[in-house]
C-alpha cells in the first residue's frame, strides 16, 4: 500500500512512514530510530529522519485528524510549563471526557489572551461543548466570558490540584515522556509540528492502553496499524 518512493526522496514511503511512526509512538530519538533501522540492513543518517518528520509529519497529523471520529462534548483543559530552547513557555491542552486530544497549542504566555486564543482554535474544530472543565486559572474564565458562543456553557473549576483535570493530567505524562526523550524542545514551530502529530498517534493507539482484553487489544492495534498505513499512503 505505501511502497511508492515520494518524489527526490531514495527511501520508499514504507520505510518513511515506519521511521516517522517510531519517532512518535515511542521516547525514542532520531539516533534511537537509525539503529532500529540499521538493525535491518536499513542504513539512514539522523539527520534524514528529522527532515523525514518536518516534511512528513504535518503531513500525517492533518489526514489523522480529518480521520478522528466525532469527539465527546466535556472538555477538559489545562496549560502546563515546558522549556523551548531554555526559555519558558506554557503548553496548553485539551481533552474530551473520553481522554482522546482535542488539541495542543504552545504559546508565550499564561493569561487571558492565551486562553481565548486556545479556546476560539477549539471551537474553530470542534463544536460547542455542554461543559468545559478547568483548574483554577482565572484567565479561563475571563476568556470564556469574552467569546459569545460559549455563553451558555458550563464552566466548571476545581482548584484543587489533587483532583482537577485527572484526565488531562495523565495525558500530559506521555507528552513529558517525549519531552525527556529529546532532551527539551530546541524550536518553538518543530515543537508545534512534532506535538501535533504525536498527539494524533496517541489518539490512534489509544485503545491499545486501555483494561481490556487480549483479543480486544489486538483487533484496536490492527485497525489502527490499518488507519497509519492508509494516512501513509494518501500521504505518499
Amino acid at each position: 500500500m505505501t511502497e511508492g518512493t515520494p518524489y527526490r526522496h531514495r527511501f520508499p514511503m514504507t520505510i518513511i512512514q515506519h521511521a516517522v511512526w517510531l519517532y512518535h509512538r515511542f521516547p525514542l530519538s532520531y539516533r534511537d530510530v537509525q539503529e532500529l533501522l540499521h538493525q535491518h540492513g536499513i542504513q539512514v543518517s539522523h539527520e534524514t529522519l528529522r527532515e523525514w518528520c518536518i516534511k512528513f509529519g504535518p503531513l500525517f497529523a492533518e489526514h489523522l485528524r480529518h480521520r478522528e471520529p466525532r469527539r465527546g462534548s466535556r472538555w477538559h483543559l489545562d496549560e502546563v510549563c515546558t522549556s523551548v530552547d531554555g526559555v519558558r513557555r506554557w503548553l496548553w491542552r485539551a481533552v474530551d471526557e473520553h481522554g482522546y486530544v482535542l488539541d495542543v497549542l504552545l504559546q508565550h504566555h499564561r493569561d487571558t489572551e492565551a486562553a481565548k486564543t486556545f479556546l476560539t482554535r477549539l471551537l474553530g474544530e470542534y463544536d460547542v461543548p455542554e461543559v468545559i472543565h478547568t483548574d483554577g486559572l482565572r484567565s479561563y474564565g475571563a476568556a470564556i466570558r469574552e467569546i459569545p458562543s460559549l455563553a451558555e456553557v458550563d464552566h466548571q473549576q476545581v482548584v484543587s490540584t489533587a483532583r482537577c483535570n485527572n484526565l488531562i493530567e495523565q495525558e500530559h505524562r506521555f507528552t513529558r515522556r517525549q519531552e525527556r526523550s529529546q532532551q527539551g524542545f530546541r524550536r518553538r514551530k518543530r515543537a508545534q509540528a512534532f506535538l501535533s502529530l504525536h498527539t494524533r498517534i496517541i489518539n490512534l493507539h489509544h485503545h491499545s492502553r486501555t483494561s481490556v482484553s487480549a483479543a480486544v487489544r489486538k483487533s484496536n492495534q490492527k485497525r489502527a496499524f490499518q488507519t497509519w498505513l492508509t494516512v501513509a499512503a494518501e500521504v505518499a
